[in-house]
Order: C-alpha cells, then structure tokens, then sequence
C-alpha cells in the first residue's frame, strides 16, 4: 500500500475539513507514492520518536498533534523543529497528524473518553454549524432510484444514526430543446412534458463536488437541474466536545477518584464548587477552557478537560465541577483508536506503537 492510499482511507474517516481554522492536521512531510514499509503511531512527532521509525524502518509517522503546527520561517538543524524536518526528509519518512479533526468525530478523543467513564445517552457537546447542506434534483420517474442510491454512495443522506435518507415527490417538468442540444427525452423545438420525481437529500458541505459528480454521472438528462442550500442545521456527528450521564449518580470525591481511575490521571486539579452529587458530565479532550459556558449551558454537572488557568478555576460558577484531567492523559488514547483502525483494513506492513509516547509535564 502506497502511502497516499492509506491516507486517503484515514480521511474518509476524519475529513480534514473538520478540523479547527487554526490547525494543522494532514500531511506535514510527504512521500506520496512511497510503498509503506512500516507506520509509527504516537501523540507528538519528537526526535526520539522519529529516530525509532528509522531503527524499525517505518517510513511513515502518524501523529495526534502536528510536527508543523506555528509557522516556519526557516528549517535549521539548530532548532528541534527543523531537525525532525530535516531527518524525515532525508530518510524517506511522511509525517501525518490527525489533530483536531479526530477530536471533532463522534468517533474521536471526546468519544473514547466518554467510553472510558462510561456515559450514556451521550452527544457532542457544541456541534458544529453551516456544514450541512440540501441538494434537490428533478429525475424522470424510472431512474430516480439509481440517482438516490449513487447520492447515498457519494455520501448524502445520512441524519444521525439513519442513512439512506430522502424525500420524494412526484411531478413533471418541462422544457424544450434548440438545434444545438441531444436531448434524452423530447423533441428538438417543441416543448416536452416529463413526469418526474423530486429528490432531495442532505449532505456535508465538503462533500459536494463528489455530489454533484455522482449526480450527473449517473443522471440521463444532457443537462441536470439541481438547487443546493446552504442548512442552518447543527450537524451532530461533528464538533467540540461530548456529553453524557453516569449510570448512577456519584458523590463528587467518589467521582474525582473514578475519573483518575479511568482517564489513568495522576493528579486532577479542580475547583471549589458546592456540587456534591455528580449525573451528567461533559468532556472535552485537549485545551477546552473555552467550552467552559457551552458545558454550563448544557446543564453539566461537571466538565473534564485540559490546560486550564488560574481564572478558569476561579471564574467557573461554583454549580460545576470544573476539571483538568491533563492534556497528555486525555488524548494519548489516541494512538490505541488509530493503531485499532488501521490494522483492521488488513495491512501487510508493521504498525507500530511507539515506545517513546511519554507526557512531558512531569509530577513531583
């Protein structure tokens, strides 16, 4: 398998037209056509990282966060950055990180957390907005069902857990052909009516040219009509964050403890707070200070992120427990959930966990 080819299916699954503007995922270095020798999979491309893909001869680094993530303004072997750059390079090695988009999946970081404590009725917690669109379409009545099914192909029609989503209704159209046109149906000159079927299906915005390609691909007309509008829908399979309820209820030291139990935490810090029975908790893996508001307006009970600051704590009303779980210890799951995906398409290359996925915050 070529290097682009695997790249291509990881993307299917965590478009990178989901992640945060200031982000970086995707390719960092890249050999396209290169035969996949071996893959390393880790939470941060370090020089220790990448000196272990060359010792097991892994010509491709997948990481969590971006080996290029501020600008660079000039690649030098004095500096950690431009060091693995140039290592890479020379060695025939892609870097690829799959960052925010990941964390945006309903199937990312926030879902294996959620997994982790265990909730139910889960959900993402601010989904996102404006990546939702419609597209209507006019087919004669006889060829609607393939042009629905090559739409649900491309990647229309699914609401939720429900794919295969459509509505239909039917009518007729008319139009007439000049001297220039080859029209499936009709005559050249005269005005012709076709009973034909509405269709109209909802669809993520970055897959619209591959729409609009299946469409005309597989609709007879010489020239396809079709309207797409741009959905004020939230789209719930996508955005920051996730939130669900405990089984049982917990008092707030027996949930402190569960949570550095099955986050694998060695410290939480937290705030005071006059919550002292905990149901329904939110997450969001990763710095997630400014989901702060979005998790109180979601009625949380308490809210499990990273990085937070001095004021974060202080300014949180004290009707939610507020906690930093840490950065490392909410995203290193990371690298289970990829090595998991990549080695069920049945590769026959190496993949690797790397033994040097160590948190640089250490505790005393």
């Amino acid at each position: 398998m070529k290097v682009t080819e695997l790249i291509k299916f990881i993307e299917q699954l965590y478009p990178l037209a989901f992640q945060e503007t200031y982000d970086n995922s995707g390719s960092q270095v890249l050999f396209p056509d290169e035969e996949i020798k071996g893959v390393l999979l880790c939470l941060d491309v370090t020089e220790a990282v990448l000196a272990e893909a060359i010792k097991n001869n892994c010509n491709l680094i997948i990481s969590h966060h971006p080996a290029l993530f501020r600008s660079v303004k000039n690649i030098s072997p004095r500096n950690i950055q431009g060091r693995i750059i140039i290592e890479a390079v020379q060695n025939n090695i892609s870097l690829y990180a799959i960052h925010t988009n990941f964390d945006a999946s309903i199937d990312g970081t926030n879902k294996i957390l959620v997994d982790l404590l265990q909730l139910k009725n889960t959900e993402i917690l601010e989904p996102v907005q404006h990546q939702l669109k419609k597209i209507v379409t006019f087919v004669p009545i006889d060829h609607a069902e393939k042009v629905r099914e090559a739409l649900f192909k491309a990647g229309a029609g699914k609401i939720g857990n429900y794919d295969s989503c459509s509505y239909n209704t039917e009518g007729y159209g008319t139009f007439r052909a000049d001297e220039h046109c080859n029209p499936y149906v009709g005559e050249i000159g005269k005005v012709h009516c076709e009973n034909e079927t509405r269709v109209e299906t909802i669809f993520p915005a970055y897959l619209q040219a591959s729409i609009i390609k299946a469409l005309i691909e597989n609709h007879p007309y010489e020239e396809v009509a079709y309207d797409i509008y741009l959905l004020e829908n939230s789209y719930s399979q996508v955005g920051i964050g996730m939130i669900g309820y405990l089984h049982d209820p917990m008092s707030k030291v027996a949930f402190l403890q569960y949570v550095k139990r099955c986050i694998g935490s060695k410290v939480l810090r937290f705030n005071q707070t006059n919550k002292e029975i905990i149901q329904k908790v939110a997450v969001c893996s990763g710095s997630g200070a400014s989901f702060i508001n979005t998790a109180i307006k979601n009625t949380a009970d308490a809210f499990i992120t990273a990085d937070l600051k001095y004021h974060d704590f202080t300014d949180c009303p004290s009707g939610m427990l507020l906690i930093d779980a840490g950065h490392f210890e909410t995203e290193i799951h990371f690298v289970q959930k990829i090595f998991e995906i990549i080695t069920k398409k049945n590769t026959n290359f190496a993949v690797r966990l790397s033994e040097n996925c160590s948190n640089p915050v250490n505790y005393f």
